[in-house]
């Protein structure tokens, strides 16, 4: 329900900022003006006492994170991968967000399951662990199947988290009208409809049942992948708060001193993640949408093992192609092919210049290429980003956000096993062995092949619509004469409309 007490919640959240100490430290690593820095600090003391306390023993920015809740942890689990953008201080204290909140009874994680699946805990499981990590929708527990004896990771929702996400994201969408009310310009980045989309992604990670069966999709189409392990759900023991799936042994991606410890080449784990990301993306158009240190482990073995498939990204074979090129004429540096595919695309506005804005991305990628990684600044370069799709219109592409966002993520990832990792050139393989196989003659022919199959399965119906719309263009014209409402009520539809759309934006 969205209302003033969304108001309250962002003052919270900003006095939560202050009271923990939060503040200073994000302002820090965003480098933040002296201005700035003088303004927060005026504002925000007067309301630091409405804030939430938080757990003291908690560095400041983690502290005030998860006493926010589930969404705002979200959004720290991203920055947790980007030391380059955060920082490393800030970084190291986020990641104990992806998978070492603090856990809610066995206790309760046993009624839940006995409620949702009809039957005792012992009736099910042989052996049933304390839990083993938290996060913020779901903790996990290691058990033993009593019918099959298989070891598996059962996961559960933590309880009460469908309000709580409810509570969060109705400020989001408060504070998402009141950036497009204030910022005219914000309104290409279309932030209502970024957060429509986190909306919809959140609903579905908080049903167990779904999140099986992307697990089972994935494992599917990545089954030939060399070097990637996925946990394979349990059906019989998966319903909508409980998920049952294979128990992954590994070193956790985050522990990178271990992995090297046992003897794993961390530079070719970077490159073999970014590419399975890619080959996953492009290939399938499915992809995990979530791939933080959290997720991902590494086996004895050397394979990738990714679990939780509670967000997922899907982009249609268009969009794939699109994106393919864009990353293809990137890794080539012909920055006009990439001006070209965005106007073609639609992603740049018709009226504007091709040539400007095929330099402005020159202006953006001649940087990355021969240069030291660990020398490039994300930030700046995101920075940068901005202001040249501000300068031509660009507006937000909310199908492409989940695709952007985990790349990054991925990238973050990539980058704490190996600094020095360049981006474009692990990518460059997978980019090019998709367009040979979507791009040439070859997938000329297998779109022609669709296409006739289309006729061919509408072919009964294409003499009644040629008919139909001979017909109709063959009718004189009739003379219709439309009732006008008074005047009167035009107006107070009008202003009724009007009142609906002001209540919406505002509450």
């Amino acid at each position: 329900m969205r209302g003033p007490h969304n108001i309250w919640r962002l003052i919270r959240t900003g006095a939560t900022f202050q009271r923990t100490g939060a503040m200073g430290a994000a302002l820090d690593a965003m480098n933040a003006p002296p201005r700035v820095r003088a303004a927060a600090r005026i504002m925000g003391w007067p309301f630091a006492w409405l804030g939430y306390a938080g757990d003291p023993a908690l560095p400041p920015i983690t502290r005030a994170i998860t006493a926010l809740g589930p969404a705002y942890i979200k959004f720290g689990q991203i920055l947790s991968t980007r030391p380059d953008v955060v920082g490393e201080g800030m970084a190291q204290q986020l990641r104990m967000l992806q998978d070492r909140l603090p856990p809610f009874p066995t206790e309760v994680a046993r009624a839940v399951i006995s409620s949702e699946l009809g039957a005792p805990v012992e009736s099910l499981f042989s052996e049933f662990s304390e839990p083993v990590a938290a996060a913020s929708i779901a903790q996990v527990h290691q058990a033993r199947r009593a019918d099959t004896g298989a070891q598996v990771a059962v996961k559960i929702l933590r309880p009460g988290i469908e309000a709580a996400f409810r509570r969060d994201i109705d400020a989001f969408h408060l504070a998402a009208g009141m950036i497009e009310r204030l910022s005219p310009a914000s309104r290409r980045l279309r932030p209502r409809d970024v957060i429509r989309h986190f909306e919809s992604v959140v609903s579905g990670e908080l049903d167990l049942r779904l999140e099986a069966a992307a697990a089972s999709e994935f494992a599917e189409n990545t089954k030939g992948d060399a070097g990637l392990s996925v946990p394979l759900p349990h059906w019989p023991i998966c319903a909508r708060r409980v998920l049952a799936s294979d128990w992954a042994d590994g070193i956790p991606m985050a522990d990178v001193a271990a992995i090297r410890a046992a003897g794993h080449d961390t530079r070719a784990l970077a490159e073999r993640l970014i590419r399975l990301f890619l080959s996953h993306a492009l290939r399938d158009g499915f992809f995990h949408a979530d791939m933080h240190q959290g997720n991902l482990r590494v086996a004895h073995d050397g394979d990738i093992v990714i679990f939780d498939f509670g967000i997922m990204g899907e982009i249609d074979e268009y969009t794939r192609r699109v994106y393919a090129e864009i990353l293809y004429g990137f890794i080539q540096r012909d920055y006009h092919r990439v001006a070209r595919v965005h106007f073609e695309a639609g992603y740049v506005p018709a009226d504007r210049d091709m040539a400007q804005f095929s330099r402005a991305l020159r202006s953006v990628g001649e940087p990355i290429f021969g240069a030291d990684a660990s020398r490039i600044s994300m930030a700046n370069l995101l920075a940068y980003l901005f202001e040249v799709t501000e300068r031509f219109g660009m507006a937000t592409r909310t199908e492409l956000i989940l695709l952007q966002r985990t790349m990054v993520v991925v990238e973050g990832v990539a980058r704490s096993l190996d600094p020095q990792i360049n981006m474009w050139a692990a990518a460059r393989p997978v980019v090019e062995q998709y367009i040979r196989s979507s791009l040439g003659p070859r997938a000329a022919v297998r779109d022609g092949m669709r296409v006739l199959q289309a006729l061919g399965r509408h072919g009964p119906q294409l003499s009644e619509l040629v008919d139909r719309q001979i017909d109709r263009l063959s009718r004189p014209p009739l003379d219709v004469v439309v009732q006008k409402p008074s005047y009167p009520l035009v107006w107070v539809a009008g202003l009724l409309g009007i009142g609906a759309l002001m209540g919406a934006a505002f509450f």
